[in-house]
């Protein structure tokens, strides 16, 4: 899909990878790009930088009626939405011992913003007989991610959300991309975490993960992976899942023992 002329929705857009993909969906020819964060101040800026095609609206996609008004903005303003990107993501580290709190704002705000938008946008999307939703997810999707339980499962949730939407409604013009990167340079890479400073040894900047999705983005790729190493990782896994696991834990133990 070319992004000239469309009308693109991102979350978590105030910074970060989501910020990048708003420039880029902008530089590529965007009619209108709806700038989407919890931090309403974060969200107008960005939709600032990019002139006329930009709005910024504030948006906690862990609540579902704040989800629905920002597809309902979006499409008041805009008329149609063309292409919905899920970005919003957060992390919280720690294993089993994680409180019951974190666990739900973690399955709220990466599983279930993804389940509250396709519920506002599909059937438009249905009507209109096309539409691209774009989640971002992670390589712990893929793989894991040894310093967040809560991460990995709701990664591999997304994933498997994703590929739920892309068989159900892939005959009905309805395309999507799970976006799966290893480190990027941004706010959740955490400097003095031993597991995040290997995760640095292969960090991208925000922009160049953002070059990566709108190059998926064009070639329609179900699964978009800014670190392109990450496809040898999971083919590792699939052809010898114990192997797999044992490296693992070695890894784990050099890195935390």
């Amino acid at each position: 899909m070319e992004i000239q002329g469309r009308v693109v929705v991102v979350t978590g857009a105030g910074r970060g990878i989501g910020a990048a993909m708003c420039r880029q969906f902008a530089s590529a020819g965007a009619e209108r790009v709806v700038v989407s964060d919890r931090d309403a101040e974060s969200a107008w800026s960005v939709a600032a930088e990019l002139g006329a095609a930009g709005l910024g609206v504030a948006c906690d996609v862990g609540v579902e009626a704040e989800v629905q008004q920002l597809v309902a903005s979006a499409l008041e303003t805009c008329g149609r939405i063309d292409i919905f990107c899920s970005n919003a993501g957060i992390t919280v580290k720690g294993g089993v011992e994680t409180t019951n709190s974190d666990w739900q704002r973690m399955w709220d705000v990466n599983v279930m913003s993804r389940i509250y938008a396709a519920r506002a946008v599909i059937p438009g999307m249905l009507q209109q007989k096309s539409g691209y939703f774009v989640q971002t997810a992670s390589a712990a999707g893929l793989l894991t991610e040894i310093g967040s339980a809560s991460y990995s499962v709701t990664k591999h949730a997304d994933l498997a959300l994703s590929e739920w939407l892309s068989v159900c409604y892939g005959r009905q013009g309805i395309r999507v991309s799970c976006v799966c990167p290893l480190g990027v340079e941004t706010d959740m890479l955490d400097d003095g975490d031993p597991i995040h400073r290997y995760l640095h040894l292969h960090a991208i900047t925000a922009e160049s993960a953002a070059a990566a999705i709108l190059k998926g983005i064009e070639a329609e790729e179900f699964l978009i992976l800014p670190h392109p190493e990450v496809l040898d990782f999971y083919r590792l896994k699939g052809e010898n899942y114990d192997r797999w696991l044992r490296g693992m834990q070695r890894l784990r133990q050099k890195l935390t023992w």
